[in-house]
C-alpha cells in the first residue's frame, strides 16, 4: 500500500481560461498634459473643518504634491493625489494675493486659504495646511509660488 502512493504523481492541474469579452486600452486624461511639473513633493495635506465642534484640522490626504505651470496660459496651481486611490485631495490655482504662512508648530509645514479649491468637484473655500517629509522641502515649495 505504501507503494501506491509512492507511484502515484502529484496532480497539477493546467487550467486556463478564455476572457469572455475583449477589452481595449483606453487613454484617461488626467488635463496634467498642458502643464509643466515646477515641483513635486511628499506631502500630508490638511483642512481646517470649521463645521467641527470644536473646530479642528482634519487630515485630508498623503501623497504628491505637484505645482504645476500650464503651457499656454501660464497659471499655476497646485495639484495633490491620494496614495493609491489617486483621488484629488488639493486642486485650485495659487493667485498673488494667496498668504502662505509657516504653521506654528512646525518646521516643515505651511497654512494658506484658498477661495476656489475644487478637490471635491464643487469650488469651495478651504483652509489648508501642507506638511512635508523632510524639513529641507518646506522653502522649495515657498519658491515655487
Amino acid at each position: 500500500m505504501a507503494d501506491e502512493k509512492d507511484d502515484h504523481e502529484p496532480e497539477s492541474p493546467d487550467i486556463h481560461f478564455e476572457p469572455l469579452v475583449k477589452l481595449s486600452l483606453i487613454e484617461k486624461k488626467t488635463m496634467e498634459e498642458d502643464e509643466d511639473v515646477l515641483l513635486c513633493l511628499r506631502a500630508k495635506l490638511f483642512r481646517y473643518d470649521v463645521d467641527a465642534e470644536p473646530k479642528e484640522w482634519k487630515e485630508r490626504g498623503t501623497g504628491d504634491c505637484k505645482i504645476l505651470k500650464h503651457r499656454r496660459t501660464g497659471l499655476i496651481r497646485i495639484l495633490m493625489r491620494r496614495d493609491k486611490t489617486l483621488k484629488i485631495c488639493a486642486n485650485h490655482y495659487i493667485y498673488p494675493n494667496m498668504e502662505l504662512k509657516p504653521n506654528c508648530d512646525s518646521d516643515r509645514a505651511w497654512v494658506w486659504s484658498t477661495t476656489s479649491d475644487f478637490a471635491d468637484e464643487e469650488m469651495k473655500e478651504e483652509v489648508l495646511a501642507i506638511r512635508f517629509a523632510k524639513a529641507e522641502s518646506k522653502p522649495f515649495f515657498y519658491c515655487c509660488r
